[in-house]
């Protein structure tokens, strides 16, 4: 009882009144959404004397984040406490009936408890372990500003899901995506601060762009090489995700009411979606996060991993990123050790890919049960056999669990794998940003053919 009072006192987003809002509706709160958080995304903390995460840009991408801005959380505290709950709830620990409204209630306010409780201890973690140091007298109000960005990042995906396309965590990663591609083609400002195009010939450039007219001028192939290659291997991790998004089982099914109309049923190969990679992806990145603090706090590294520049050298850390192969071949860099490490970052995606996709299917009504209920609830039935829910499940098993498991560790596999080649930003954050986009296209075109046509809008209820 006391639990579901703390949850009712926290604070929710209104569900629209209408049962189906309208395209123009979610159009305008997802660019609302969007233009709030690059608004945040540019503040900068006050009373911030030290950036000592700001070497770990390369996370930033996949935590939907700026470190030192107000909004340094990210969406850290809301993948966390979704990955504790999936795990309390796959083991059994939690025992919360998911299909009923109530369970399902109680599972989503649990899962904001969680958020909550994840935004103040970040908050406290990232400013006492001085990985955002303070200025003397100001680690309270850091901490305040901190705490108030995470609960605005908790909002704002609220309002995502409940009135936008998507979800607030889906809108952020390929934002921060969007953008990271964009400086990695065009950036002028290189790594020693200096303006290239002011000084094209003697400045470095950091844009990939730039950097291949800069190598053609100045005659230097092997950079020339390595950024061509840099962009290619962007767009085939493109190509590559759409063509494998597109791979499905299709069940046929027929109307029990109406004789010679049938449908198919979609079952597709990545049955549980993006959310398993997203959850791997900030587990890693949440590992090397604390990690990284837990050394700068004691003084010395631990079992997580030492840290240089941003970059493990040691620990679990180390033995679980990824190196760049692709760079490695082409400047005759490459050592056994990363091999090594590009076996050990390609098992942890695929292994815990597969796990979270499990939970996933397990807690959100997208096993067999549930998808027998749905269909059965839409009037289908399997052609040649009675109508009997049972009959449907014992079916949908057959294709629901191995393609949740195939589906899980292919994704884990094909996030790893762009990874260990290297691209314009973090292959897995391109990954994520290419199969959020799909999703995002196929609601937007669904949602915008309804509400062009009305009987289509009849048909769907």
């Amino acid at each position: 009882m006391a639990l579901k009072e703390i949850i009712s006192l926290i604070p929710e987003v209104k569900k629209p009144s209408e049962k189906k809002v309208s395209f123009n509706v979610k159009l305008k709160w997802t660019l609302i959404i969007l233009g709030v958080y690059f608004v945040l995304y540019n503040i900068t903390l006050y009373g911030l004397s030290n950036n000592a995460l700001e070497r770990f840009d390369f996370l930033s991408v996949i935590l939907g984040t700026s470190f030192g801005s107000i909004i340094s959380l990210g969406i850290g505290p809301i993948v966390t406490s979704s990955i504790i709950l999936q795990l309390l709830a796959g083991s059994g620990i939690l025992s919360i009936d998911t299909k009923t409204p109530e369970g399902k209630k109680m599972f989503q306010g649990l899962q904001k408890v969680g958020v909550l409780f994840f935004i103040i201890f970040e908050a406290f973690v990232f400013v006492l372990m001085r990985g955002l140091e303070a200025s003397a007298g100001f680690a309270g109000i850091v901490i305040f500003q901190l705490i108030l960005g995470g609960l605005a990042i908790m909002l704002m995906d609220e309002v995502a899901q409940k009135w936008g396309f998507g979800s607030g965590v889906s809108l952020f990663i390929v934002a921060g995506v969007s953008l990271q591609i964009f400086i990695g083609l065009f950036q002028f400002i290189g790594t020693d601060g200096g303006n290239c195009l002011v000084d094209f010939e003697n400045t470095p450039c950091a844009g990939r762009i730039l950097v291949i007219v800069q190598a053609i001028i100045g005659g230097d192939p092997t950079s020339a090489l390595l950024a061509v290659a840099v962009i290619l291997v962007t767009v085939l991790i493109f190509l590559a995700v759409v063509w494998a998004q597109n791979l499905k089982v299709e069940i046929p099914l027929s109307y029990d009411r109406i004789r010679g109309y049938g449908v198919k049923w979609p079952l597709a190969f990545f049955y549980a979606s993006v959310l398993p990679v997203i959850l791997v992806a900030a587990l890693a990145a949440n590992l090397q996060l604390f990690g990284s603090l837990l050394e700068n706090w004691i003084g010395h590294p631990t079992f997580i991993g030492g840290f240089q520049n941003g970059q493990p050298i040691s620990g679990l850390s180390y033995w679980i990123s990824s190196p760049n192969l692709l760079q490695g071949a082409i400047t005759g860099s490459l050592l056994g050790s990363d091999l090594i490490r590009a076996f050990g970052n390609l098992l942890f995606y695929m292994v815990f890919a597969m796990v979270f996709s499990i939970f996933w299917v397990k807690t959100t009504g997208m096993d067999a049960a549930s998808q027998a209920k749905n269909i059965g609830a839409s009037g289908l039935q399997l052609p040649g056999f009675r109508k009997d829910p049972r009959i449907l499940e014992s079916i949908l098993k057959r294709y629901i669990m191995p393609l949740t498991i195939m589906g899980g560790l292919a994704i884990g596999a094909l996030a790893a794998i762009a990874n260990l080649l290297g691209a314009l930003t973090s292959g897995t954050a391109i990954l994520l940003a290419v199969m959020i986009i799909y999703q995002l296209y196929q609601n937007i075109a669904q949602q915008h053919a309804v509400d062009m046509h009305p009987a289509m809008r009849k048909f769907m209820g």
